[in-house]
């Protein structure tokens, strides 16, 4: 006999209906394959908030990752279908981790004020918190699930369900990586962190944000490592997990899927991973090969052809997995510190002319032969020394020869009265030699040339008469 709905019973099956099909549309709506950029601003010479928010819609961006909560950005952003990950700085963690008052104001100042009229979509709790190692940075590793639960808790009180919390980690939270089977995190970190990440991560349905840079591993290896191999172009180039008997065509892949057997290993099989950051530099040192304009655009290109593919082509471990993926970066950033790379990650330079023209739809074939062929996809092999930069600030310059002179270790004792390097008596040449030596006995500690801008590196020997710079040899 047919049975016949009633009234009520039609009313409810519509809401569940409506319901299962919203939640449809949210779910395809958060793991859209769109490109992001992250929106960094250490520059002193970058376009203003409206003209970026300009560039971005024009580069047909679908995501915008920022490095703060910035008021005008995020009004900028307003109305527009650019959806939006904001940052908790890494200074606030530990206050908001103990106290929920803080983070319900955090969440009003920041969330309530914009959304969702701007389309947040993501909060990332601190940025590559677990990379630092002070005894502050520690008290922060153990604040940071507290002070991501106490922000999505305060979301929860907002009924605000379509916000992700998550915090963004780099591949030095792996103590093992390769082969991808042999996944593991660091000791120091695996059950005091990383399980309680990763049970907040599933228990919220949240993703895994993941800061991954092929190049950083080529560089480090070239020599066991090939560069086509890194920049999605190995052809025939594979290789086969020994254990899983998966077979990689790309260095991220394997990268990636370290996480993932990770993440496995300690029962979490399913949380979903996010590229919060993902680039090639478009120039460098000379001691950093394969920074160059047109493995940038390689690089980048493959990737997003890779990440738009349709279906989603995910990795040897999650076939057919949509990845959110966020590009580094909107522009090269001048006041970034650090080697040469470290300015120039950028799609765009800082007039907001592209670097090299990159389609981050996938939709256009990529035009490799108009790109400047590269000359340093090679390591540098020879002597390099660390020099002045032209038109520097003298007062800067004093302040670091006298941080250069006062690390030790015999740095500038050829700089004293009646010694091979005192005369002829030039601040210029005294801080080129400080700054040569400094490098040279500290670069295996960390030590770069860079001192804030007022260096760069040269393969003209320095030297003069009997006063020998030291260089770094290659």
């Amino acid at each position: 006999m047919e049975k016949h709905s009633s009234g009520d019973e039609v009313t409810e099956m519509c809401l569940l209906a409506l319901s299962f099909f919203s939640f449809l549309a949210f779910t395809h709506a958060e793991t859209s394959s769109k490109i992001g950029v992250n929106y960094g601003q250490l520059g002193d010479n970058l376009p203003s908030p409206s003209q970026s928010i300009e560039l971005i819609k024009s580069m047909k961006a679908g995501r915008v990752k920022l490095y703060d909560a910035n008021p005008e950005i995020l009004n900028l952003l307003s109305g527009t279908k650019i959806q939006v990950s904001i940052m908790v700085p890494n200074q606030e963690i530990s206050n908001i981790s103990s106290n929920q008052t803080l983070a319900d104001q955090w969440v009003r100042d920041n969330v309530l004020s914009y959304h969702p009229q701007t389309m947040i979509r993501f909060i990332v709790v601190g940025n590559e918190v677990l990379s630092y190692y002070s005894d502050r940075d520690r008290e922060t590793w153990s604040n940071l699930v507290p002070a991501m639960r106490r922000i999505k808790k305060s979301l929860q009180a907002n009924n605000i369900p379509n916000i992700k919390v998550g915090t963004s980690v780099a591949m030095d939270v792996m103590e093992s990586s390769f082969p991808p089977s042999s996944g593991m995190f660091r000791s120091d970190i695996l059950d005091t962190l990383m399980v309680p990440l990763l049970e907040f991560l599933s228990g919220t349905n949240s993703f895994f944000f993941l800061d991954v840079y092929p190049y950083l591993a080529w560089s480090a290896n070239p020599s066991n490592i090939s560069l086509d191999y890194a920049l999605f172009r190995g052809g025939n180039l594979n290789y086969t997990d020994p254990i899983s008997n998966l077979t990689y065509t790309n260095l991220l892949d394997e990268m990636l899927d370290s996480v993932i057997f990770a993440m496995e290993k300690l029962g979490y099989p399913n949380i979903r991973l996010l590229i919060s950051e993902t680039g090639w530099p478009n120039a460098g040192d000379v001691d950093q090969p394969g920074a160059n304009v047109y493995n940038a655009a390689l690089y980048n290109q493959n990737l997003i052809k890779k990440m738009t593919a349709k279906p989603a082509v995910g990795t040897p471990a999650r076939p057919g997995m949509t990845i959110p993926t966020f590009i580094f970066a909107l522009y090269n950033e001048n006041q970034k510190r650090g080697p040469g790379t470290e300015r120039h990650w950028g799609l765009l330079d800082c007039n907001g002319k592209p670097v090299y023209g990159v389609d981050l739809t996938g939709e256009q074939e990529s035009n490799d032969d108009q790109l400047p062929m590269p000359q340093n996809n090679k390591p540098y092999q020879g002597k390099i020394w660390c020099v002045v930069a032209s038109e520097v600030n003298p007062e800067q310059l004093v302040s670091a020869l006298i941080y250069a002179c006062s690390q030790g270790n015999g740095t500038c004792d050829a700089l004293m009265p009646g010694k091979e390097c005192y005369e002829p008596f030039s601040l210029l040449s005294q801080a080129s030699y400080a700054f040569s030596s400094y490098w040279a006995k500290f670069r295996s500690l960390g030590a770069n040339c860079y001192f804030n801008g007022l260096a760069v590196q040269t393969t003209e020997d320095p030297s003069r008469g009997s006063c020998k710079f030291a260089s770094v040899t290659l």
